[in-house]
């Protein structure tokens, strides 16, 4: 039996809400439970109506996207994903989408395609990001977390075992557990252990909030690619 994905669609513009809500509609394994204006209408809709992802807009009125993602986020036990949706390419909106927890990030341009397969990919609980902004992104986590202090997270990286390290190296440049296990040479299976234990001893929601504290420890620079 297939489990429908419930999405909430948060975009200030009416055509656009309208027009994901007809593409999502159309897949067997989605349905739009929502529509909000803002991100302060999209907060108050995922606490009334449970959606498992929701599309949220970054430049809307009030409450903007990234704000009503970090206040989504940020409670334990929260498990709504958010993917993020923007006209704008640019690299600050990006690394604020994810330090604020969006588990993917998509351009509208993007095909209906594309759109439904990102819902899929978030909603099971791995990343997204689309490929033409994947090599800038790097680029601007190291420029932003170059001056940082380091010293406490690295401390939290030391609980890693040298494997889980590894892995977490690994998520952070972006691959699959099935990309993860062939270069490792090792089951599937143990790869998403060594996940779970990662973010359970880092502390961490997702492998996106993964992926960026790979980056702002300094254990993946843009000359590991």
């Amino acid at each position: 039996m297939t489990t429908t994905i419930r999405v909430l669609i948060a975009d200030d513009q009416m055509m656009v809400r309208q027009g994901f809500t007809v593409l999502l509609n159309a897949e067997p394994d989605m349905e739009v439970v929502g529509q909000a204006v803002d991100g302060a209408d999209a907060i108050a809709q995922v606490a009334q109506l449970a959606p498992d992802v929701v599309l949220m807009d970054i430049r809307m009125p009030g409450v903007g996207g990234i704000e009503a993602t970090r206040r989504l986020t940020e409670p334990a036990g929260a498990t709504v994903k958010i993917l993020v949706l923007t006209t704008f390419d640019l690299d600050e909106y990006v690394y604020e989408a994810l330090r604020a927890g969006a588990s993917g990030f998509l351009l509208k341009d993007a095909s209906a395609d594309e759109l439904a397969h990102a819902v899929r990919v978030v909603a099971a609980g791995d990343a997204l990001l689309a490929p033409n902004i994947t090599k800038r992104l790097i680029g601007e986590f190291s420029r932003v977390t170059a001056a940082a202090p380091r010293g406490p997270l690295r401390a939290r990286a030391g609980d890693l075992t040298e494997r889980e390290t590894e892995v977490l190296t690994l998520i952070a440049q972006g691959l699959s557990n099935a990309e993860i296990a062939a270069r490792l040479v090792v089951a599937e299976q143990t790869v998403k252990t060594h996940v779970s234990r990662i973010l359970f001893k880092l502390g961490l929601r997702d492998r996106t909030q993964a992926a960026v504290f790979a980056y702002e420890t300094g254990l993946v620079r843009p000359s590991a690619f």
